[in-house]
């Protein structure tokens, strides 16, 4: 498992750059919580880089547990000998698979994965669009207009703070802060 390789994998299968960038702020997330968990930052980021990867060509729109995504891209991930702790946590970031997150990998990408949506959409509406802009009390101000990047869920989002132990507002400083790492990339 090396990142060039998952990269290779996103590029094959996603052309839509608004979706290789979430996997790339999802994957930012997972390496700070790696760190912060004193985890393997490599195999965590490389989870985060891959949890979409197949979401553009097996959207899964009926949410069909073993058909789609990310059960169609899990089976590839296996075909290529991935190891089955990163296949079951990229399961367990869609609930309808309904596979659970036993691992504190997989109950970090459930946690972060809707965040940074929430996290982009707030700084697009900076008057800078940026990430420098943003802080924990703009993402919460705008958490409760349930209009505004409506497709996000924020149950999942305290949910998976809940599973993690960890204050909501402290999921959204670190995962802030390892967006900011990469905003460059990001356009933000």
């Amino acid at each position: 498992m090396d990142r060039d390789a998952a990269m290779a994998i996103v590029r094959e299968h996603t052309k839509n750059e608004n979706l290789v960038k979430h996997m790339l702020c999802v994957e930012a997330a997972m390496r700070a919580y790696a760190r912060k968990y004193d985890e393997d930052e490599e195999k965590w980021g490389i989870v985060g880089l891959l949890h979409d990867f197949d979401y553009e060509g097996h959207p899964n729109e009926e949410q069909v547990p073993d058909e789609g995504h990310p059960s169609w891209g899990v089976a590839l991930l296996r075909e290529k000998g991935y190891p089955e702790d990163v296949c079951e946590a990229i399961l367990g970031h869609a609930p309808y698979t309904g596979t659970p997150r036993e691992t504190l990998m997989a109950k970090t990408l459930y946690a972060v994965d809707e965040l940074t949506g929430l996290i982009v959409a707030t700084a697009l509406v900076r008057p800078n669009k940026a990430l420098e802009e943003v802080d924990v009390e703009s993402v919460k101000k705008k958490w409760t207009d349930k209009s505004f990047a409506k497709g996000v869920h924020r149950e999942q989002i305290e949910e998976g703070a809940e599973d993690l132990g960890e204050p909501l507002d402290e999921l959204i400083r670190t995962t802030i802060d390892a967006m900011r790492g990469i905003s460059d990339r990001l356009g933000l």
